[in-house]
């Protein structure tokens, strides 16, 4: 992990905590070395922004690599929803392929 860059990364957190970037940036940073931290700010961004759409594709994969199955189900299937009503085809299409992926892996 570059400690400048998670340096930064916090001082944003910190100047604006109610932007869901600053949030997304360190729970994407903190997936790289410590998943407990990344857990939590994966969760504030699903309780807290859960308008916030780039969320769902990285907290589902990365709570099926934690082996939370539940959760990750929930995030994806939220996040399809999500995409859906927020009329974003890419994104709707990139959650959809990884939603079908994720439960491929579950029936093997």
């Amino acid at each position: 992990m570059n400690s400048t860059l998670l340096s930064n990364l916090l001082r944003f957190y910190e100047e604006d905590p109610d932007d869901p970037f600053n949030v997304y940036a360190l729970a994407i940073e903190y997936t790289k070395s410590d998943p407990e931290k990344a857990a939590r700010f994966f969760d504030i961004l699903l309780t807290e922004h859960p308008d916030y759409l780039p969320t769902y594709y990285h907290a589902g994969s990365f709570f099926a690599a934690k082996e939370e199955m539940e959760k990750a189900e929930e995030i994806y299937r939220k996040g399809v929803a999500l995409a859906l009503l927020q009329k974003n085809n890419k994104a709707h299409q990139e959650l959809q392929r990884a939603f079908n992926s994720f439960l491929d892996e579950m029936d093997d």
